[in-house]
């Protein structure tokens, strides 16, 4: 089987997978984009947390240019992204319980924020306890999770829960346990994972969505721009100012 055949197969997984969560999850996406925007019109900021390779989708939404300036990356030290030495320390720290406690008294969030939590299996301790916690302090929560986990694993956590049981809103990637999307007899393991690409799509439609509904409110969306495009370093300085007690990125 030559490499092009598997690349075109992975394309068709990949391709399928958005379609699915296009179709299946329209209403989810719906209201998850509206309560972003509720949460603009309302004063609220907005954050997103993801933890090792669940932290790329969520750090898509910040800083991002045709995204929506507000929101803003919790960062767990070492959890977020595989800059931590030794990586597999990040999977280590999922699990450890109390850690989502201590990150969200020491972090910005108050009632009336809403946090995007994205955790492939959500079984692990740090995002369960994460969406607990945030919840009892009166923040929002969606949760972007693969729904098949908490069928085909078990939790991590000692109330033997997921992530998909702590939230106001659940987006499911529809990803298969494993999160690898090809198989071959000449390989041993399968391969091909599309959880970034399905999830970080997924969330653009979110973003897209609650961008849409506050412009049908005659709100204006609080979007940046290129700063690769001229003009752009200045409209965004000019929406930094406006919205600068909404923006901790830039502290």
């Amino acid at each position: 089987m030559s490499d092009r055949t598997l690349a075109g197969q992975y394309f068709d997984a990949a391709i399928g997978l958005l379609q699915r969560v296009r179709d299946e999850e329209a209403d989810a996406i719906t209201a998850a984009g509206t309560l972003l925007a509720d949460t603009v019109a309302a004063g609220g900021r907005l954050f997103a947390f993801g933890a090792g390779h669940s932290s790329l989708a969520a750090q898509d939404l910040v800083y991002r240019a045709g995204g929506l300036a507000l929101v803003n990356l919790l960062t767990v030290p070492g959890a977020v992204g595989v800059d931590v030495v030794p990586a597999t320390l990040g999977s280590a720290l999922e699990r450890v319980d109390g850690l989502a406690a201590a990150v969200l008294d020491t972090s910005p969030l108050r009632a009336g924020d809403t946090l995007v939590i994205v955790s492939l299996s959500g079984r692990n301790a740090l995002p369960v306890e994460m969406a607990m916690n945030a919840r009892a302090r009166g923040v929002r929560v969606v949760g972007v999770t693969s729904v098949a986990y908490a069928t085909e694993t078990s939790s991590r956590h000692a109330s033997g829960t997921f992530l998909k049981d702590h939230c106001d809103l659940v987006l499911d990637s529809k990803i298969a346990v494993g999160d690898a999307e090809l198989t071959l007899d000449t390989v041993p393991a399968p391969f091909a994972p599309a959880s970034t690409v399905v999830t970080s799509a997924l969330l653009q439609a979110v973003v897209a969505t609650a961008a849409g509904v506050l412009a049908d409110r005659g709100i204006e969306p609080p979007l940046l721009r290129s700063g690769n495009v001229d003009g752009g370093h200045e409209w965004n300085g000019r929406v930094f100012e406006r919205y600068a007690d909404r923006i901790f990125y830039r502290r």
